[in-house]
């Protein structure tokens, strides 16, 4: 098992990390002022959903193998970079509709799938738990995967309650956007654009 030293000082090293505003926290964010609070918090179970995947794929030593295979790497860095254009050009899309005839909000289960497909895609996240994580495992403890798992746990924990903050304050900028669907459209278009051309600019040796 992990010493309650190590997990404290990685603790605080990933506390330091999740306060940092990034992909995402914008992509939350993005989902917040769209759509209100519910959709932003349905957004960070999706992503936190996502991070549960890497942690089991850590586990298994699947991250490894995706890191150091070019093709496997690019295969999912082009997806995410795809699926968040995607995103991007419907946001835009959207906002060309009158106001009058707004449309639908997303169910929030489809805004959960949404945030876990985000984050699973997000190739950083990868890097993050082949480069980042590994240096808090003793190999020496035995049950390198269990150590995989309560460190990806405490890791998920920090993300989701930063995440939250991050829901509640979208949803308090979205409501004074709220009625005005073209500024709502061009907001989320341009956050998911963003994050797809960060996505496309991640290297294996970031």
């Amino acid at each position: 098992m992990v010493s309650m030293p190590t997990l404290l000082v990685f603790a605080a090293a990933s506390l330091a990390l999740v306060l940092v505003p990034g992909p995402n926290h914008l992509y939350i964010a993005a989902r917040g002022i769209a759509q209100g609070r519910a959709a932003a918090v349905a957004s960070a179970f999706g992503v936190e959903a996502g991070t549960l995947v890497h942690i089991a794929a850590a586990a298994a030593g699947l991250s490894y193998v995706v890191a150091r295979s070019a093709f496997l790497f690019n295969l999912i860095k082009w997806a995410g970079t795809a699926y968040l254009v995607y995103l991007g050009v419907r946001a835009l899309m959207s906002r060309r509709e009158p106001e009058v005839r707004q449309t639908a909000p997303q169910p929030l289960r489809a805004v959960f799938l949404e945030g876990m497909v985000v984050n699973v895609l997000n190739p950083k996240v990868i890097l993050f738990f082949l480069a980042f994580l590994p240096q808090f495992v003793d190999l020496e403890a035995g049950a390198v995967p269990l150590q995989i798992v309560v460190l990806g746990g405490t890791l998920l924990l920090l993300g989701l309650i930063s995440d939250m903050v991050y829901a509640a304050g979208a949803d308090v900028l979205g409501r004074k956007l709220r009625n005005k669907a073209g500024r709502l459209g061009y907001v989320s278009g341009v956050v998911y654009l963003g994050l797809g051309v960060a996505t496309a600019l991640s290297s294996r040796s970031s």
